[in-house]
């Protein structure tokens, strides 16, 4: 524990026991009146109690501006795009109802955004021009088993013709050669021509391995004996000649199953300046709950996800170019749960934390470890304590990036499960052989956790929820600052707001956090009363804005290179101890693979305060990106947006 934190809880200890001694005087009765929320907002709005443990308010819109929110970002004008989409809403969607909202977060304004698609669930990260790509999103809701009327699923398509690809329009008809029954498809098919095989000793020709193509079909007509139970060949009706030789479908059992969401192919750039999106080219495939990760070369990854038919992508991962606009696939495949933990490490690989946030099988691709994405090897990092609860952890880069050390935080088992986790985990990366080993323990399993990068290099710990999306009533109220230095949690004041499912939180430029967004399944401890979404923004001031003063920062350039350095103007430049250049997040169902704060060096000479740029371009990716400075409390400025390219 280090000595500021030692004597913060000495203070709050005093604090708390002259609490106790007051109210030990006072007669029962008004003890039982007086002393649970009215006495509990006096104590929490004490200067002193503030500036111990930090202060929460609630930003309530105006009832034209709520929304369902899922995904949060800051954009480079300090403003926050608030994304609902549906916002998990099946009458929205039908309705075609998606909104977005801009908050500005320092003038108290909120407007509208017209919203091109369904971006419920999509994928996110920042691009160096200071845009938001955002890619993917809903198609269809799910149906749970009971809902569904029509027996359907998935038809593979074969194509064996090896000279041309063959399209089948959305309506296509498919009858079964052995249960007769016809099935038609939802969407257009495009399924690419087959691939000649040769022996390579002798270069004789062997077979054409088809060319495939997943589509979702479904019964013509309502009830269960539309229903089939077994795999079995499919003609396909319209189609004659070299056509009807060469394409046929072959599904498993088609029935009336639960049917999973799936996604869309769309992608779409946000202009934070115009504040309004810009259509790119769409995905090669339909992705629900995907992860976008900016790679090396500036491009960026976008894995896993939930398909048009509402199927796992089958690890076939792609990559967009921000020059061109355009996405190709990897050359090879990998597949991960959906939202998977992936960050950019210093030599280029990717990191996966083995957090995610659901679907999938749960024995493939959960195993944490180090991805050459080049290479497509994978190499498997030991140690993770509670492996089978790493559904709904968070995972967060701690500060500075320099040191590469990551976090995990709680999770839960997969999909419903009531399991939770109190550990942390910790990995640094630049060990000569990487392995985890546990932090400092959690009170509570906790599931959907939030964390949040600070100034002075401490990382805000706050929400979840011990069961599966707060059932049970398992909202927990609880906030701490996590201290890398020491590797100890403190605790702070508590959150007045449950977070659990479909929330997330992100760094302000002030030095504040926002908090946004959460879903609980039930509304009651028994289970037995829906929830309701939560619409209230909340903002977590820390201690260090309650002190007496805290250093400024102007002028200086726009622009720094990797590398090349730039002069600021401070007055209390003298007491300056530390620069921090924290990229800004992009958050969205416990995942947040965007923020990071990077150390920068720095002089001083009167009030000029001189910082440098480090080199590496994998450590500070082109982007937009916060700077502030601490002085010597560890109190930060406010932050000056700087780019670099």
């Amino acid at each position: 524990m280090n000595d500021r934190a030692g004597r913060r809880r000495a203070r709050r200890l005093a604090i708390g026991t002259a609490v106790v001694l007051a109210l030990a005087g006072m007669n029962g009765p008004w003890l039982y009146r007086f002393g649970t929320a009215k006495y509990h907002r006096y104590q929490i709005n004490k200067p002193e109690y503030k500036a111990e443990n930090g202060k929460w308010e609630i930003v309530d819109f105006p009832k034209k501006y709520r929304q369902n929110t899922i995904h949060a970002a800051l954009l480079r004008t300090g403003k926050v795009l608030l994304v609902a989409g549906s916002g998990n809403n099946q009458d929205n969607f039908d309705a075609k109802k998606f909104d977005t909202r801009i908050w500005d977060p320092v003038k108290g304004t909120i407007k509208k955004v017209p919203t091109p698609k369904d971006l419920f669930c999509t994928g996110h990260t920042q691009l160096a021009n200071g845009n938001l790509l955002i890619a993917g999103g809903t198609k269809r809701y799910e149906k749970l088993k009971g809902d569904v009327t029509k027996a359907g699923g998935l038809m593979i398509v074969h194509n064996e013709n090896p000279d041309q690809p063959i399209t089948l329009p959305a309506g296509t008809k498919f009858t079964g050669k052995e249960n007769g029954r016809t099935f038609v498809s939802r969407d257009p098919v495009v399924v690419e021509r087959a691939t000649k095989v040769f022996d390579q000793q002798t270069g004789r020709f062997l077979r054409n391995d088809p060319g495939l193509g997943r589509i979702y079909v479904e019964a013509q007509k309502s009830g269960a004996k539309y229903e089939t139970g077994t795999q079995d060949n499919y003609r396909i009706q319209g189609l004659t000649g070299t056509d009807a030789r060469n394409t046929y479908g072959i599904a498993q059992k088609l029935a009336l199953d639960k049917k999973d969401f799936q996604g869309i192919r769309d992608a779409f750039e946000f202009d934070p300046v115009a504040e309004k999106y810009i259509k790119v080219d769409p995905m090669k495939e339909a992705r629900w709950y995907p992860t976008l990760t900016t790679l090396s070369d500036g491009k960026v990854l976008s894995v896993s996800g939930l398909d048009d038919i509402g199927q796992l992508v089958p690890g076939k991962n792609e990559v967009f170019d921000p020059k061109t606009k355009k996405w190709t696939y990897l050359p090879k495949v990998r597949q991960f749960p959906t939202y998977p933990g992936l960050f950019l490490m210093q030599n280029g690989k990717v990191f996966y934390s083995g957090s995610n946030a659901g679907y999938g099988p749960d024995n493939v691709g959960r195993d944490p470890g180090i991805w050459d994405v080049a290479s497509n090897k994978f190499t498997k990092i030991p140690g993770l304590s509670d492996p089978n609860r790493m559904e709904t952890s968070g995972t967060v880069l701690l500060p500075p990036a320099q040191d590469e050390k990551f976090m995990v935080i709680g999770g839960g088992g997969v999909g419903e499960s009531k399991l939770s986790s109190n550990r942390t985990r910790i990995v640094d990366m630049k060990a000569d052989s990487p392995k985890f080993v546990d932090g400092p323990t959690l009170e509570k399993g906790t599931r959907y956790p939030q964390a949040s990068i600070l100034p002075d290099d401490t990382v805000l710990v706050s929400g979840g929820s011990e069961d599966y999306r707060g059932r049970g009533d398992s909202n927990i109220l609880q906030a701490r600052l996590y201290h890398p230095d020491t590797n100890t949690f403190e605790s702070v004041a508590d959150p007045l707001v449950g977070r659990n499912y479909h929330s997330g939180s992100l760094l302000l430029p002030d030095g504040r956090v926002m908090f946004f967004g959460s879903d609980s399944l039930y509304g009651d401890k028994a289970n037995t009363k829906p929830g309701t979404f939560e619409q209230r923004i909340e903002i977590y001031t820390p201690p260090y804005l309650y002190r007496d003063s805290r250093p400024s920062l102007s002028g200086g350039p726009q622009t720094i290179a990797r590398g090349a350095s730039g002069t600021f103007t401070s007055p209390q430049a003298s007491v300056i101890k530390k620069v921090r250049l924290i990229r800004p997040s992009a958050s969205t169902h416990v995942t947040d693979v965007d923020q990071r704060s990077v150390e920068l060096k720095f002089t001083v000479s009167g009030d000029k305060v001189e910082v440098t740029v480090p080199r590496n371009r994998n450590l500070v990716q082109s982007g937009w990106y916060m700077l502030f400075v601490d002085d010597d409390q560890g109190t930060p400025s406010k932050a000056q947006w700087v780019r670099v390219p």
